[in-house]
């Protein structure tokens, strides 16, 4: 009678034992593991914190008794592994409940130990309020904490997988959260334009996403702990999870002469044999080969790890021997309302190893336009320029995501082509998908491609180096309101044809559209009319968009605008509105929405109420301060899949008729970015704030150059115009010029002698008197993107924002003044 044992539980352990049992009933099977539960749904740990996931005992698959009792496999829980002899095949092992440790012997060793999460040495790391998430136990601690209302705001150090599964269940418990991510993007494991899309998602809903940052200490707070990061920021969080990593759980291998790599992850052959006979290899802790590179890696996944499981089992059983063919990353999560997936190679990992590649990336529906509730989704897939093979594919949407990816996933394993993805048949009804799938889409725009029937630019090229293409913009003057690439020339398609002397010849001619497919057919026209430099903007405006803003979360208006609100909130006029009208303002950004809004709801009778949507995630904030300053009463609002929705009613009073009471607080526009008229605009700021008045400071245009920081931000992505604009304007208030007399900058260095003299503090500390003052500071969105400027340009303290909160400040003061 054979005997089987087996290192570790849950995923790969798990399965090895059940396909073992089944391969043969007479033999013994002793699973160890280390801790109290061997088979469990280490997924689904952050829905059942988030109470997406309401009961316990869903996340246990399996128990050692119903095991024993099914299977008849012995699980010893609370078995801790101490040591490996594979020379006299046994395991040294100890029971943690009482101490005792003990040898067992092995004709064959299963190792599935697992991994275990990456704990930094981070100062303070030890405080009660980090913890990480892992099991069974890590959960009921953390669900606790929550349910007892102990959580307000958290820290997620971490934005991968885990930690933004973690970010969005507990922004469903109604946690304020932040994520801090050492990378410039979050999920690194695809590429920065498909990131993008889940940091706007992570925006937009409120969740505070800071990349390229670290932690570098926790102290003890007032109730939790204070989080000091790198850039010298501090975050206060009641609770931290950390996030990292995975490391293997191998060190008692450490003197078994069972081979390691680097990293201390388990090596083995293509049967998952380790270097010593009988002692076989499976799951998180073990390095397999990615059948792209060719390369040992590692790659911890429940799926790869179950597979592997089932086939290590097969070859300890040794009547039929499996060779495991590696693992190439395919991988799913869901992001608030996005989902996103991949599989294969990445552009990154094509550099790193020199795999030549190209790529495209194409917005389809995920099923028929035409049938009610057709969402866009956005493909990304790599191939190789000279087998045509498929090397890998991203894809972010809100529905259809999936069954792609997967679809991809099996035409990488069957060595398939792009062609091949032209032909592949697909099951469909417009429902479903539409009769060219985004499977087929994608591998006709991958033909065209490498067919030489259209040559396309990546966005990343044209932030690199922007003059050396001429942008042509080929969409409708109305599409282009919704935004415009900076010094593109508008020609739609329609008119091309009869303005081709305005197309230069001479340069290489980028043309771009929502999404690509207006600016292909718009290429082949100039390529017929015998135009040979002509470039499709690969994923068009939508993909260049997407990645180049830097994707805030949106913040409640703050209380000082809206605690002493003096313009009532109308009840609505009846229990439910007389009519509803639907508008769709998805595309237009700030003010777009709100001017729509306002220009629907003049039309509306009281009583009756807009139902409006809208792409742009300001309009989350500007919707109800539009409603409270017009006297209109919001009913709903919600953002779901990247849209927001807003029903707002039109009050019995008209809002040219509320009573407007006079508040005493205090708004200032500071238009210019003179020296003395800044001193001036911050002198009357702090002198309110002294008598108590709550003041609003709207910086636009040439003042914004007030709030910049004096260091060039690093990592901060501009084209040529928005770089010039940086050049040629001052950078932070110590640069700012005088009105008049300014005498090449001599002019501002002696008011600020004759300020000292006279002990007037300096501009720079009247700022920072009226941000701990209380004073709320807000840079115009529209200017900041007009001129080039980021928000991580500015100083601290400054929030963005849109015209109709400031409108909403200005409502509750007494003086509106314009400097």
């Amino acid at each position: 009678m054979a005997k089987y044992l087996i290192v570790g539980g849950v995923a790969a352990g798990m399965s090895a034992a059940a396909r073992l049992r089944r391969l043969d009933e007479t033999a013994e099977i002793i699973v160890f593991e280390r801790g109290d539960y061997v088979s469990y749904a280490n997924c689904g740990l952050p829905y059942y914190i988030g109470d997406e996931i309401k009961e316990r005992e869903r996340l246990i698959v399996q128990t050692p008794e119903a095991f024993k009792e099914l299977m008849g496999v012995e699980v010893r829980t609370g078995n801790e592994v101490l040591a490996v002899n594979p020379e006299t095949k046994s395991i040294k092992a100890k029971d943690l409940k009482t101490g005792r440790e003990y040898d067992e012997t092995f004709d064959k060793l299963l190792l599935a130990p697992g991994g275990s999460p990456v704990k930094p040495p981070i100062p303070g790391s030890d405080h009660p309020a980090i913890h990480t998430l892992w099991t069974i136990p890590d959960t009921d601690t953390i669900r606790a904490m929550v349910d007892e209302g102990k959580v307000k705001k958290a820290l997620v150090v971490g934005a991968g997988f885990i930690g933004l599964e973690m970010a969005e269940n507990l922004k469903f418990r109604g946690i304020d959260v932040t994520v801090v991510e050492m990378a410039k993007q979050a999920m690194n494991v695809v590429d920065f334009e498909m990131a993008s899309m889940v940091h706007r998602e992570v925006a937009m809903h409120g969740v505070d996403l800071q990349l390229e940052d670290g932690v570098s200490e926790f102290t003890p707070g007032a109730g939790g702990v204070v989080a000091k990061l790198s850039s010298g920021k501090t975050i206060e969080a009641d609770l931290v999870l950390l996030s990292i990593g995975v490391k293997p759980n191998t060190a008692f291998l450490a003197d078994s002469g069972i081979e390691l790599g680097k990293r201390g992850h388990i090596v083995t052959d293509e049967c998952l044999r380790t270097n010593k006979e009988g002692v076989f290899a499976a799951g998180d802790a073990i390095e397999v080969m990615h059948p792209l590179t060719n390369k040992n890696t590692t790659i911890p996944l429940a799926g790869p790890a179950n597979k592997q499981g089932r086939i290590a089992a097969d070859n300890m059983h040794g009547e039929t021997i499996r060779a495991y063919n590696g693992t190439m990353g395919t991988a799913i999560a869901k992001v608030f309302d996005l989902t996103i997936g991949m599989t294969g190679a990445s552009e990154k990992l094509c550099q790193a190893h020199e795999i030549p590649f190209d790529s495209v990336i194409i917005h389809p529906n995920d099923f028929a336009g035409y049938y009610p509730g057709a969402m866009k989704m956005c493909l990304k897939v790599l191939f190789s320029p000279d087998t045509r093979k498929v090397l890998g594919a991203q894809g972010t949407g809100y529905s259809g995501v999936d069954k792609r990816i997967d679809v991809i996933a099996t035409a990488i394993k069957g060595n398939m082509t792009v062609d091949d993805l032209t032909e592949i048949e697909h099951a469909y009804a417009p429902p479903y998908s539409s009769a060219k799938d985004p499977v087929n889409m994608a591998g006709f725009v991958a033909q065209n491609v490498l067919d030489g029937l259209i040559k396309t630019v990546k966005w990343t090229d044209i932030e690199a180096n922007p003059s050396e293409y001429f942008l042509l913009d080929v969409r409708t003057p109305a599409e282009c309101a919704s935004g415009v690439m900076p010094g593109s020339v508008n020609i739609p398609q329609a008119e091309l044809r009869d303005r081709l002397d305005e197309v230069p010849r001479d340069k290489k001619v980028v043309l771009y559209c929502r999404v690509g497919l207006i600016a292909y057919q718009a290429a082949r026209v100039l390529a017929g009319k015998g135009f040979d430099n002509v470039y499709n903007l690969s994923g068009g405006y939508e993909i260049w968009h997407v990645s180049t803003t830097k994707h805030k979360a949106a913040k409640p208006a703050p209380a000082t605008q809206t605690e002493q609100k003096v313009i009532p909130m109308t009840q609505p006029s009846s229990a439910n509105p007389t009519k509803v009208v639907e508008v769709n303002a998805c595309g237009l950004q700030c003010p777009g929405p709100v001017m729509r809004l306002k220009k629907e709801m003049d039309v509306l009778q009281p009583g009756e109420a807009l139902s409006i949507t809208a792409s742009d995630p300001g309009f989350m904030n500007d919707a109800p301060a539009w409603a409270r300053s017009t006297g209109n009463v919001v009913r709903d609002i919600s953002v779901q899949k990247g849209i927001v929705k807003a029903v707002i009613e039109k009050a019995g009073q008209t809002p040219e008729a509320a009573p407007v009471a006079a508040g005493n607080d205090k708004t200032i526009i500071v238009f210019s970015g003179n020296l003395d008229k800044v001193i001036a605009s911050f002198i009357i700021a702090n002198g309110a704030l002294a008598m108590g008045r709550k003041v609003t400071l709207f910086f636009t245009f040439w003042g914004l150059n007030a709030l910049r920081k004096s260091n060039k931000v690093k990592g901060v992505r501009k084209n040529l115009i928005e770089k010039a604009f940086g050049w040629m304007m001052p950078r932070g208030s110590k640069k700012l010029p005088l009105s008049n007399m300014n005498m090449g900058g001599m002019g501002g260095k002696m008011i600020r002698g004759i300020m000292k003299k006279h002990n007037v503090p300096a501009l720079e500390e009247m700022i920072e008197m009226a941000i701990q003052g209380g004073v709320n500071i807000v840079a115009c969105q529209m200017s900041m993107d007009l001129m080039g400027i980021r928000q991580e340009e500015l100083i601290d303290g400054v929030q963005s924002g849109g015209v109709a909160a400031y409108l909403e400040a200005s409502e509750s003061s007494d003086n509106n003044l314009f400097i």
